[in-house]
C-alpha cells in the first residue's frame, strides 16, 4: 500500500532529525527501493503555532507498506518519541518532530485515534508543495483535483 508521511521540525537540528526520521521509515518500506520517494526539505513559517515559534523544516515521504494503517501510526510516534517530542505538550507549540499520516493507500479511515486521508493536506502548503514533488498526480478519496491542481489553485489565492 503507498502510504504518505509528512514530516516537520523546528527545534533541534532541524535538518539532522528529519534524516533520521527518514532512515527509520525506510525500516516499514516493503517495495522498491525506487518506491521510496522523499521531497525535498522545505523552510515554512509556523501555522497556527505561539508568536516567536522557529521556522519548520517540513518534508514529504511516500513508501509502501504491508502494515496496518493504526500500527503504522504507532510506529510514527514512536520515532517522535525517540526525537524527544513530550507526549503531552500545547497544542501547535514548538517541537522536535512531527509525524502525520497523509494517506494510506486509497483508503478512508475515520477513527478517533486516525483520520485519513488528512483532512488538511489541501489547506497547507507546507504539506502540498512537497506532496506535489514526489507526486503530483495523487488523488486521495473525496478530492475533485490531483494535488497538483489543488497547490496551484492554493498558490494562486495566496499571490
Amino acid at each position: 500500500m503507498a502510504v504518505g508521511i509528512a514530516l516537520g521540525s523546528n527545534l533541534g537540528e532541524r535538518e539532522a532529525i528529519l534524516t533520521r526520521s527518514i532512515q527509520a521509515l525506510q525500516k516499514i518500506h516493503h517495495g522498491e527501493l525506487t518506491a521510496f520517494l522523499t521531497s525535498s526539505f522545505y523552510r515554512t513559517t509556523p501555522v497556527d503555532c505561539p508568536p516567536e515559534s522557529p521556522l519548520f523544516l517540513n518534508a514529504v515521504i511516500q513508501l509502501e507498506t504491508s502494515i496496518a494503517p493504526l500500527d503504522v501510526l504507532d510506529f510514527l510516534q514512536s520515532i517522535e518519541r525517540e526525537a524527544g517530542r513530550p507526549c503531552s505538550r500545547q497544542h501547535h507549540a514548538p517541537r522536535t518532530l512531527d509525524l502525520d499520516l497523509l494517506y494510506y493507500n486509497s483508503m478512508t479511515i475515520l477513527t478517533p485515534r486516525l483520520q485519513v486521508p488528512h483532512p488538511r493536506i489541501r489547506e497547507r502548503l507546507f504539506v502540498l508543495q512537497p506532496l506535489v514533488e514526489i507526486n503530483p498526480h495523487l488523488i486521495l478519496p473525496g478530492w475533485q483535483k490531483t494535488a497538483e491542481q489543488y497547490l496551484n489553485l492554493k498558490t494562486y489565492l495566496y499571490e
